[in-house]
C-alpha cells in the first residue's frame, strides 16, 4: 500500500487550485494502475448533473478511447457507477449484458474487465474512477475497496477545488465534449461509407487508430474528416 500513502502525502501537500487538482487526478490514475496489478489502463470522470462527461485523468490512450465511446454511446460502467452512486465492476465483456453497445466495442479492443466506483463529495457526485484489464475476471474485492480509497481522495479534489465560475466552466467544457462526441459519430459514418463496413467495424477502427497514434478518439476523428477519400488507406 505504500502507493496509496505517497499519493495520500502528495494530496494534503498540494493547494486546492482547479490547476493542481486536474494535475493530482493524473497522478492518482496512474497511481491506481501502478497499484492494481491487473490494470492495464485507469482514469477519473466528471460529469454534470445531465450525465454529460469528460475525461479529467487518463493514464493511456486506450483508456481515454474507452471512455470517450461511453460519452458516445451514453452507457458504460463509469457512467453507471456515477448515476447510482456505486461501484460497478464487469468481469467479461464478452459476456456482460448490460451497455451492449459499448462493451462490444471495448470488448474489440482488448478490454475484458473493468471496476469502476463513484466520485462522492458529502452529497453530491462529482463523477466516477475506473480502470480497464485485459484478462476476464481480473478485479477483486480488495481491489475494489483500494479504488474506494483513491477515489475518495479525487472525489475531494475535485469537490474542494472548484473557483466560484465553476459551473461555467464546467458548461464550457461539456459543450465542448458534446462537439467532440458529434465529430466522432461523423467520422464513424464517414468509415463506413468508405470502408463498406458497419458501425461496430468503423468504431473499432478509429479507436483502434486512437490507440495507436497516442491520440484523444475527438483528434483522430478530425484526423479522418479532414483527409479526402482518395487518400484513405
Amino acid at each position: 500500500m505504500s502507493e496509496l500513502t505517497m499519493a495520500f502525502a502528495r494530496i494534503q501537500g498540494m493547494l486546492l487550485s482547479e490547476q493542481n487538482a486536474a494535475t493530482a487526478v493524473d497522478q492518482l490514475a496512474q497511481v491506481a494502475r501502478a497499484t492494481i496489478s491487473t490494470a492495464v489502463g485507469a482514469g477519473a470522470s466528471l460529469f454534470d448533473d445531465t450525465g454529460r462527461a469528460r475525461s479529467t485523468g487518463a493514464t493511456d490512450a486506450l483508456t481515454a478511447a474507452a471512455d470517450a465511446l461511453q460519452y458516445e454511446f451514453g452507457e458504460g460502467p463509469c457512467i453507471s457507477a456515477w448515476a447510482t452512486s456505486a461501484v460497478v465492476r464487469i468481469d467479461d465483456t464478452a459476456g456482460e449484458i448490460r451497455w451492449p453497445q459499448w462493451c462490444a466495442a471495448a470488448h474489440a479492443q482488448g478490454i475484458r474487465s473493468v471496476l469502476s466506483t463513484p466520485l462522492l463529495h458529502g452529497d453530491r457526485r462529482v463523477g466516477a474512477m475506473k480502470v480497464y484489464a485485459g484478462e476476464p475476471g481480473a478485479f477483486t474485492g480488495e481491489d475494489a475497496a483500494t479504488l474506494g480509497m483513491l477515489a475518495g481522495a479525487v472525489a475531494v479534489l475535485l469537490g474542494c477545488a472548484q473557483p466560484a465560475d465553476a459551473p461555467r466552466r464546467l458548461s464550457a467544457s461539456v459543450q465542448e465534449a458534446l462537439s467532440d462526441r458529434q465529430e466522432v459519430g461523423v467520422a464513424v459514418g464517414v468509415l463506413m461509407e468508405r470502408h463498406g463496413t458497419d458501425v461496430q467495424q468503423a468504431r473499432a477502427a478509429l479507436m483502434a487508430e486512437a490507440v495507436l497514434q497516442d491520440r484523444p478518439l475527438a483528434h483522430v476523428a478530425r484526423q479522418t474528416l479532414a483527409r479526402p477519400a482518395d487518400r484513405e488507406g
